[in-house]
């Protein structure tokens, strides 16, 4: 082990008891860390292994708008959105517990790359947690397991990005069978990544563009403005000139990537993280400032 602890199976006693509201409960759990205080809710944040700026910077920006509430963020410690997850949470100083597809001995520890990672999340007072043995190796059946876990254990399950056959489908179908609730951020409609996010939208999943939005689905906004951030702070050279543009008149899309002399796929990537910061929207053909 290369950890600073070891992993030790979790009393029963000690289980949160969403667990046991699922029709599938693990045998046995083992532990590395601790887990939040009971009064935490568990907020599941998955995700595209293939992520694009726009998703990374719209999990930062939703998971550093919880700081100071008494969330947790649940993850699977796999590459992209679930890594950016479990670091944003890490900076926010909000707990976060791992349930990465293996055993939690370092020797097995999937993926492999995410090691130190893990050792951040333990020494920060965070979990890792797995229904497997230690030295137990990650294998194709292993990662809908834990999936169900996440979705089970989580009041919500928040998906940032997803193409239409994404894995990460999986935990949202799952919550939604565990009767949980199910949030996805809107993307771009020229973006592959957010074809399963449009579509569990439409299907009925709440769609959140903000921290607050979060906050508000989960009962917890009552006091709060929705304008949690100012808009027009720490923009990309990119995001000014898109500013200083609209703030002379509205444009068709088409127009404005004219304009800015840059590639379509670029210009769209740039204004799918602008709208969802809430800088711009789009309407009736034409992009204005909000």
């Amino acid at each position: 082990m290369n950890s600073s602890t070891e992993p030790k199976l979790l009393a029963e006693k000690d289980w949160p008891e969403q667990l046991w509201e699922t029709p599938e409960p693990p045998e046995q759990l083992y532990i590395e860390g601790k887990l939040p205080d009971p009064e935490f809710i568990y907020l599941a944040v998955v995700g595209s292994r293939k992520f694009s700026s726009y998703g990374r910077e719209a999990c930062e920006k939703i998971i550093g708008e919880l700081a100071n509430y008494p969330i947790a963020i649940v993850s699977g410690l796999a590459l992209g959105i679930d890594t950016i997850a479990h670091q944003a949470a890490l900076a926010n100083r909000l707990p976060t517990v791992a349930f990465p597809g293996s055993g939690l001995d370092r020797s097995v520890l999937h993926p492999h790359s995410n090691r130190r990672l893990a050792d951040e999340i333990v020494a920060a007072g965070g979990a890792l947690v797995s229904e497997f043995p230690p030295t137990y190796p990650a294998g194709l059946h292993t990662f809908p397991k834990r999936n169900r876990l996440m979705a089970g254990l989580a009041k919500a399950t928040l998906v940032i990005e997803a193409g239409e056959r994404s894995g990460t489908l999986i935990t949202a179908r799952l919550a939604l069978d565990y009767n949980r609730d199910v949030y996805a951020v809107p993307g771009s409609i020229f973006s592959l990544n957010s074809t399963g996010t449009n579509k569990l939208i439409q299907q009925g999943a709440t769609p959140v563009t903000s921290g607050y939005d979060v906050l508000q689905a989960l009962g917890l906004a009552s006091d709060i403005p929705a304008q949690t951030t100012l808009p027009f702070t720490d923009l990309s050279p990119l995001e000014k000139q898109i500013v200083e543009l609209l703030a002379v008149e509205a444009l068709p899309r088409d127009e404005l990537i004219m304009q800015l002399d840059l590639s379509t796929s670029e210009t769209n990537s740039t204004l799918a993280v602008m709208e969802i910061k809430g800088i711009i929207k789009e309407t009736i053909g034409e992009i204005r400032l909000v």
